[in-house]
């Protein structure tokens, strides 16, 4: 057999067999996306970050685990922790968010441009995105997200509370 007709075979049988690894995993990804409840939390987060030394703390929630960082840019100091956490301490984190009231939670003005601190959360679901700078100031509704905090506060290392 010549060389180009082996070549050629070659060639043919790689481009199938990526097309067909290629097909495989964007099957996989679609029925994963399917069975995924469209109002359940998959993240959440709760950042405080600004002041005049550039001070940060940052808290990462996720169904299986929890990652916590902090620091001050002055300073150029940087601590970070992680935790895996139960599906029924995940329960208990998210339990005090309501999901029908999350698109009615206000945020408010950055107070990092007069030297202040910023608290920002991020709530994800399969469906949306929600991010709130300063929602505090939202008395009515900023309830859920306090009882967020305390409950979290409950898992953390002394340190990063």
């Amino acid at each position: 057999m010549p060389t180009t007709k082996i070549t050629h075979l070659k060639m043919l049988f790689s481009i199938l067999l990526l097309s067909a690894f290629f097909s495989c995993d964007s099957k996989k990804a679609e029925k994963a996306d399917t069975h995924k409840n469209p109002n359940e939390i998959t993240f959440i987060s709760v950042s405080d970050i600004g002041g005049t030394l550039g001070s940060y703390r940052i808290i990462k929630a996720t169904k299986d685990s929890v990652f916590a960082e902090k620091g001050m840019t002055a300073n150029q100091t940087h601590k970070a922790w992680a935790s895996a956490i139960s599906t029924d301490t995940w329960k208990q984190l998210i339990s005090s968010v309501n999901i029908a009231d999350l698109d009615h939670i206000k945020s408010s003005h950055s107070r990092q441009s007069v030297d202040g601190m910023d608290e920002t959360f991020q709530i994800r679901t399969p469906k949306k995105s929600h991010i709130y700078v300063n929602a505090y100031a939202d008395t009515l509704h900023y309830k859920q997200l306090q009882q967020f905090k305390e409950q979290l506060d409950k898992i953390l290392p002394k340190e990063y509370k």
